[in-house]
């Protein structure tokens, strides 16, 4: 899907309590544990032959690799340029987008991120019209005509749209060079906290303080600077990941597999199957030639997440169904990404973009498409207000309308209802939920999962699905609606 295939920076397990409620770590992209996310970096492996039995990939213990680019970053110095219009935390693509944007209109801007060279560890799969609408084909190096749906056994569907993967060397490589050409400067350290004056705000970072108008957190999940004042208790998408050279695979070259509600493969594993059956988890899966191949295990929201140990045995036990042997396998990858939740305070002080800022598609995981084509708003609101004298928090304050303006509030509460339906959904309903949601108009299914719908189309969207669901279906939407309203 589009959503991130490994979400944050650096993740491995999770181990949900339900009883307490998630820690988000503080001014770190790359916290090393909570009580319930352990984290490590996303693993590669230098094509290290393993054996054939796909159950091997239980017993695997990768070999971190991070690759780099070869691009001479500007840096910044406090001697040169003290005063910054802008200071982005995170290197992601969302806070680089804005960064690039901002500093081309002319304006000062110095991004603040430990590793900037680092290739981004995420696999992106999005639909190809989101990406021609921003004007990034270039930056996709996979793509496919179509995507199938398996809900059953005996029922499939072909999704005419086309999919793709984002290169992500590529897109980087693309955003660095334009940020350093537009003068962006680069400071590779983490930040610790903000002070906040009247008309400035101060980062401290390892002893390097930062003067800047305006301060943007793009760190993603880790939540560095923005505020939350809502118990935070979102539900969880889990996933375990893998690109490998396969012996074979019975996938069609032309179309890249969306779901797989099947489970026909745990027939002969009872215990497997019940728990399935509770919380059911799907394949997703990219084809690139009859021998490579991303294969993708995925929980699509629970509240607590499912345990990456589960979803990696239902994965290998599905691979061994399907008679797929691997040869090599060269990266795996571990995510877990929080659906729904809160917004942060509106409006604060901090302004913030992506995953930080509550921007996640509460019923799908979706993210990169969302935030890209937010940048701009972001970037010119920026640029405007400075322009017009506003400072402080009252610039900030005009930013944050900006990027959560009242129909995109009301289009989250929507997505989040639906997500909380999901929650309830046994495998079963879920079959018949994407039944008939993959039977909608495809201006519907096309706008909930790129969030391109607002509320008056959102309620159409949903008279229609019921339309189009069974019976049983029906009363399952029916009974979700009640048990939300009473809650």
């Amino acid at each position: 899907m589009d959503r991130l295939l490994t979400s944050h920076n650096e993740l491995l397990t999770f181990s949900p309590v339900p009883s307490q409620k998630p820690k988000v770590p503080i001014c770190n992209p790359s916290p090393k544990k909570t009580p319930h996310l352990e984290w490590r970096s996303r693993t590669a492996f230098t094509r290290r032959r393993i054996a054939a039995d796909a159950s091997a990939l239980l017993e695997l213990v990768p070999e971190a690799k991070k690759e780099s680019l070869d691009l001479d970053l500007p840096l910044y110095d406090s001697s040169k340029s003290p005063n910054m219009d802008l200071a982005v935390i995170g290197g992601g693509p969302a806070g680089l987008a804005v960064a690039e944007r901002v500093a081309a209109a002319g304006l000062s801007v110095c991004t603040i991120e430990p590793s900037p060279n680092i290739v981004w560890p995420n696999n992106y799969g999005v639909w190809m019209d989101e990406f021609e609408s921003i004007g990034l084909l270039d930056c996709l190096d996979s793509s496919w005509p179509a995507a199938a749906v398996h809900i059953n056994d005996s029922i499939r569907k072909v999704l005419h749209r086309p999919y793709a993967r984002v290169d992500r060397r590529r897109l980087k490589s693309k955003m660095l060079s334009s940020c350093i050409a537009n003068g962006v400067r680069f400071h590779q350290t983490k930040v610790l906290r903000a002070v906040h004056h009247e008309a400035r705000s101060l980062l401290c970072s390892d002893g390097t303080a930062i003067p800047a108008a305006v301060v943007l957190d793009a760190t993603g999940f880790s939540r560095c600077l923005v505020r939350y004042d809502k118990p935070y208790n979102p539900g969880y998408q889990v996933a375990y990941g893998i690109l490998a050279e396969v012996e074979e695979h019975p996938f069609e070259l032309d179309k890249m597999l969306f779901m797989d509600w099947r489970d026909s493969h745990l027939d002969s594993k009872l215990k497997l199957k019940l728990r399935n059956a509770a919380t059911p988890t799907f394949l997703y899966a990219m084809p690139f030639s009859s021998e490579r191949i991303f294969l993708e295990e995925t929980s699509l929201v629970a509240r607590p997440g499912v345990a990456m140990a589960e979803i990696q045995e239902r994965m290998a036990a599905r691979l061994r169904h399907l008679g797929i042997r691997i040869k090599y396998i060269e990266e795996d990858e571990h995510c877990v990404i929080p659906m729904g939740g809160p917004l942060p305070v509106l409006p604060q002080r901090v302004v913030g973009i992506g995953g930080t800022a509550g921007m996640v598609h509460p019923s799908t995981g979706y993210m990169i498409a969302r935030t890209l084509a937010a940048a701009p708003l972001v970037a010119d609101a920026i640029v405007q207000y400075l322009g017009d004298g506003h400072g402080g928090a009252e610039l900030a304050a005009r930013v944050w309308r900006e990027l959560w303006p009242i129909e995109r509030r009301r289009q989250r509460e929507f997505f989040c209802f639906g997500m909380d339906v999901l929650l309830r959904l046994d495998l079963e309903g879920t079959r018949r939920f994407f039944d008939a949601f993959f039977d909608l108009e495809p201006m519907y299914w096309h706008g909930f999962l790129s969030s391109r719908l607002f509320l008056p189309e959102l309620v159409a969207c949903g008279l229609s699905l019921f339309a189009h669901a069974s019976n049983t279906g029906r009363l399952e939407i029916v009974a979700r609606v009640r048990f939300l309203w009473l809650i």
